[in-house]
């Protein structure tokens, strides 16, 4: 009879990876599919950059001022609301602009501050701005 050869423990020991790789897997699909993607809701705001270009000429902006009492200011005078278009108007023909800006007192009511916006908006100013203190 014929004696077999020892073979060496390095030929007979393998580890199977297949079962690690499957139990990863699972664990990767189980982590996508249980993971929640939600987007928020809300105003989105237009910056400017900060790196533009300075302008040698100045800002022709129309200035609106809207005190705690709801009282509109334009160029240095209280307008009714229903003349804040009319007003507009008559300012952009003396000023080729397309922003104006509006500041309003923090007591003023949201509801001023937005019929004022729509009618600049209506006389056709394209940017309107809306102007806070800082604290």
């Amino acid at each position: 009879m014929k004696r077999k050869k020892h073979t060496s423990a390095d030929d007979d020991a393998q580890i199977d990876m297949t079962p690690m790789l499957d139990i990863v897997f699972i664990m990767l699909i189980f982590f996508i599919v249980t993971t929640t993607f939600s987007s928020e809701k809300g105003l989105s705001a237009n910056r400017p950059k900060d790196n533009q270009p300075p302008t040698n000429q100045p800002s022709k902006a129309l200035s609106i001022r809207i005190d705690d009492t709801g009282q509109i200011m334009m160029a240095g005078r209280i307008v009714d609301i229903r003349r804040v278009v009319a007003n507009t108007q008559t300012y952009l023909a003396e000023n080729a602009t397309e922003t104006a800006a509006i500041q309003a007192h923090e007591n003023t009511e949201h509801g001023i501050v937005v019929e004022v916006m729509d009618q600049v908006k209506l006389a056709g100013i394209v940017n309107v701005s809306v102007l806070v203190k800082k604290d």
